[in-house]
């Protein structure tokens, strides 16, 4: 019995340091139409979590930002352990203009508490959670 490979995924919460504010997409496919989300998307064959990261950013918001960190956290695990999705938090030092794909018709940049509606249900999950606030919360305080 061939057993199934795990589906990897990778995710960017953008913070900027300037406005304290992140970055939220509104969603324009498929999959959760009209909610809104981060940047992101799955592993591609022979690719690191980072390295799909990092071309999902361009793929999505049409280039690199001039990201001063890159902080890793999440890491969700499916309970069948065939799926797992890493969020990052990436700073920058100020709000910018994403050029989107046909993924995504609106951006926001909002505080955390701010996400506008309706919001991504994954996403929902992990920023509801306490850890995740924590986490964020000392995101924010770093003097980069």
């Amino acid at each position: 019995m061939k057993r199934k490979s795990k589906i990897k995924a990778a995710g960017a919460l953008f913070f900027s340091q300037s406005t304290k504010k992140y970055l939220f997409l509104l969603r324009d496919d498929d999959t959760h139409t009209n909610t809104w989300g981060l940047v992101g998307g799955r592993v591609e064959l022979n690719e690191t979590v980072i390295e799909a990261l990092m071309r999902e950013i361009t793929e999505e918001i049409g280039y690199i930002p001039d990201i001063e960190k890159t902080i890793p956290l999440d890491l969700y695990t499916s309970n069948d352990n065939r799926f797992e999705y890493h969020t990052f938090a990436c700073v920058v030092n100020q709000e910018f203009i994403p050029i989107l794909n046909h993924e995504h018709k609106g951006w926001a940049w909002t505080g955390i508490d701010g996400i506008p509606k309706p919001v991504h249900p994954a996403l929902y999950n992990s920023i509801n959670i306490a850890e995740m606030k924590e986490k964020l919360s000392s995101v924010e305080s770093i003097d980069y």
